[in-house]
C-alpha cells in the first residue's frame, strides 16, 4: 500500500518526505484555506518536494468550471491530478478530462456504486471517505473491502484511495482490506512511529550502553 498525506502545510510535507515512505500529497479546498495561501502557489511548492502523484481539488461544481480549472491546474505539473466530486457535473467533467489525458481523482466516494460509476467515467482513482463512514455509524473499511473485490473481478483501472483516515487503527485496516493507497494526516503519521515496547527497548540499550561505557572506563 502505497502512502500519501494529507496536508496543504509545507512544513508537515517536508518533514513525512524526509522519512523516505512519501509517495503522494491529496490536499482540498479546506486544507488550502487553512493555510491562508495562494492555491496555485502552495500547489507548485508541492510539487517540488514530492515526486508522486499530487492531488489539487476544482473550487467550481459546474461541469465547464470543473473542466476549465483542470485545465489550468493540469499545467502547473505533470504530478497533477484534479479531484473532482462525486456528482453528475463531476461524472461529465472526468469523462471529458479522460479524453485529455488529465488524470483525476473522484472525490466524496461512500458507496460502491459511487466508486463504479468514476471508475466508467475514467477516473485515474477513486478516494472512499471511510472516517466520515465510520461517524454515521457504518463501517468505512467494508466499503474499501467491496470496492477493492468490485474492481479486481472487472479488472477496473483507477486506484483506490483510503482517505479521511483518522486513526493508526485506519491505516492497518485500510492495508488489510487492500487499499491501493492510503492518504494520512500528518498526526497520525507520528502516531504510526509511536510504540510502548519500541520506547522501552531503547531506554534498555541506552542504559546497558551506559553501564558498560561506565565499566569499560570509556
Amino acid at each position: 500500500m502505497k502512502l500519501f498525506i494529507d496536508t496543504a502545510n509545507i512544513e508537515e510535507i517536508k518533514e513525512i518526505a524526509k522519512w523516505g515512505v512519501l509517495s503522494g500529497v491529496t490536499t482540498n479546498p479546506s486544507l488550502i484555506a487553512k493555510e491562508g495561501r495562494d492555491f496555485k502557489d502552495v500547489v507548485t511548492e508541492i510539487t517540488g518536494l514530492v515526486d508522486g502523484p499530487i492531488s489539487a481539488e476544482v473550487t467550481s461544481y459546474e461541469t465547464e468550471g470543473m473542466v476549465t480549472e483542470a485545465r489550468e491546474l493540469a499545467k502547473i505539473h505533470e504530478n497533477i491530478i484534479i479531484k473532482i466530486p462525486m456528482t453528475k457535473e463531476g461524472l461529465e467533467a472526468i469523462s471529458i478530462l479522460h479524453k485529455e489525458n488529465i488524470r483525476t481523482n473522484c472525490t466524496l466516494i461512500f458507496s460502491v456504486n459511487q466508486a463504479i460509476l468514476a471508475a466508467s467515467a475514467g477516473a485515474s482513482y477513486v478516494s472512499p471517505f471511510i472516517g466520515r463512514i465510520d461517524d454515521i455509524g457504518y463501517d468505512g473499511m467494508t466499503l474499501i473491502k467491496d470496492i477493492m473485490k468490485v474492481f479486481y473481478n472487472y479488472g477496473v483501472e483507477p486506484e483506490v484511495i483510503a482517505a479521511s483516515i483518522r486513526t493508526v487503527g485506519h491505516v492497518k485496516e485500510a492495508a488489510l482490506a487492500g487499499s491501493d493507497i492510503a492518504t494520512i494526516p500528518y498526526k497520525v503519521y507520528n502516531q504510526m512511529l509511536k510504540h510502548p515496547l519500541t520506547d522501552k527497548g531503547i531506554d534498555a540499550f541506552k542504559k546497558d550502553w551506559e553501564s558498560y561505557q561506565r565499566k569499560s572506563g570509556n
